[in-house]
C-alpha cells in the first residue's frame, strides 16, 4: 500500500492526521436545567420579596378585605356580617347625600384639572421663551408644591372667608379696601359655585408641577422643526399649534391622569377648609364620615370601592396606552 493510501487511512481512522474525537456530553437532566434557571432569576426574586410580600399584603390584601366588607352588611364594628352582594353600592344610591358628594367631586374635579393645566400651559410656555430670571420664576411656581393640603386648606380658608363686609378678610376684605364690593362673595359657602371656589386653592398648588411637565414637554421639541416650520412661512402662533402642541400630547395625558385621579382622592384640603359641612362634600369626606364617625364599616367600604373603581378609570387606560406604545416602538 501505498504512503498517501497509509496517510488516508490514518486519518480516517483518527490516526495521527487527526486529533481524537471528544466523547458526546450527556444531555442535562431536568433537575439541572430548572438548577440553572434558578441561579439567574433567584437572586433578584430574594432582592425584591419584601416589596413583594409589603404591596401584597398591604395593597391587594386590603382591597380584598375591604372588597369582601363592602359585599357584606356589616353596618356596626361588632356585627358579624353576611354577604349581600350588590345591595351596599345599589342602596348608596338612594341616599341624599351620596349623589351630592359625587356631584361636587365631578365639579372640582373639572374646575381643578382644567384650571392646573391652563394655567401651567401658559407658565410653561412664557418661561420656554427663555426670559431673564427664568430659574428664579421656575422655583417661585413650583413653591406651592412644597406645601402639604392641609396648610394651603388652612391659609386659604382665611383668603376665602365668606364673611360679610365688615368682618371680612382675605379676598374680601381686598376687595373691599379697593372698592371692589361687587367682587366679594360667599366663596366656598355659595351654593352654586361652591366647589368651583374649593378648586382654586388646588390649582394654585399644583400648577406649578403641570408648568415642570410642560415646560419639559416645550424644550425637548427639536429646533429643527421650529425653524422648518418657521422657513415654511408659519407663523409664532402657527410653530406652537401645528408642530410643538402635538409633541405635547405624552405630556397632557400624564397630567390629566394625575391631576384625575389627586381629585378623586381630595380630602385633607376639604377637611382643612369646610370641615364636614354637606355643602362641600366630597365622597372621600363622606367616607371618613362612615367609618369613624357613624362607625359603618360596609357603607365606608362600599364608597372606598367606588373610589378605587373611579380612579381605575383614569389610571388603566393610561396603563395599557403606555404599554402599547412601547411595545409599536420597539418593535
Amino acid at each position: 500500500m501505498s504512503t498517501a493510501q497509509n496517510r488516508t487511512g490514518a486519518v480516517a481512522d483518527g490516526g495521527p492526521g487527526r486529533a481524537p474525537a471528544r466523547a458526546a456530553r450527556p444531555a442535562p437532566t431536568p433537575a439541572r436545567r430548572a438548577l440553572r434557571r434558578a441561579r439567574t432569576w433567584l437572586p433578584g426574586l430574594l432582592l425584591v420579596s419584601p416589596s413583594i410580600l409589603l404591596i401584597g399584603v398591604f395593597v391587594y390584601g386590603m382591597i380584598g378585605w375591604n372588597t369582601n366588607l363592602a359585599l357584606s352588611d356589616k353596618h356596626a364594628p361588632i356585627q358579624e356580617g353576611e354577604f349581600v352582594g350588590l345591595a351596599n353600592f345599589i342602596a348608596l344610591w338612594q341616599e341624599a347625600r351620596w349623589p351630592a358628594a359625587v356631584g361636587n367631586a365631578v365639579v372640582f374635579t373639572v374646575v381643578f384639572v382644567g384650571g392646573a393645566l391652563f394655567l401651567g400651559w401658559l407658565l410653561g410656555l412664557l418661561l420656554d421663551k427663555g426670559i431673564r430670571g427664568e430659574p428664579v420664576f421656575r422655583t417661585l411656581f413650583l413653591a406651592p408644591m412644597a406645601v402639604s393640603f392641609i396648610a394651603t386648606g388652612v391659609v386659604w380658608r382665611w383668603l376665602m372667608n365668606p364673611a360679610p363686609a365688615e368682618r371680612a378678610t382675605g379676598l374680601n376684605a381686598l376687595f373691599v379696601r379697593f372698592n371692589l364690593d361687587f367682587l366679594v362673595n360667599d366663596w366656598w359657602t355659595a351654593p352654586d359655585f361652591g366647589m368651583a371656589a374649593m378648586a382654586l386653592p388646588a390649582i394654585w398648588q399644583l400648577a406649578g408641577y403641570i408648568m415642570a411637565l410642560f415646560l419639559a414637554g416645550f424644550r425637548g421639541v427639536p429646533e429643527e422643526l421650529r425653524e422648518a416650520a418657521r422657513v415654511d412661512g408659519c407663523s409664532e402662533w402657527g410653530v406652537y399649534r401645528h408642530v410643538v402642541m402635538p409633541q405635547l400630547r405624552p405630556v397632557l395625558l400624564s397630567a390629566v391622569i394625575i391631576l384625575g385621579h389627586m381629585s378623586l382622592k381630595v380630602f385633607d384640603l376639604i377637611i382643612a377648609i369646610a370641615g364636614q359641612q354637606i355643602i362641600a362634600d366630597v365622597p372621600a369626606v363622606y367616607m371618613w364620615a362612615m367609618v369613624f364617625e357613624v362607625r359603618d364599616p360596609a357603607k365606608g367600604a362600599t364608597i372606598a370601592s367606588y373610589l378605587l373603581f373611579a380612579v381605575a378609570l383614569f389610571v388603566i387606560p393610561y396603563l395599557v396606552w403606555t404599554v402599547r406604545k412601547e411595545r409599536s416602538e420597539g418593535r
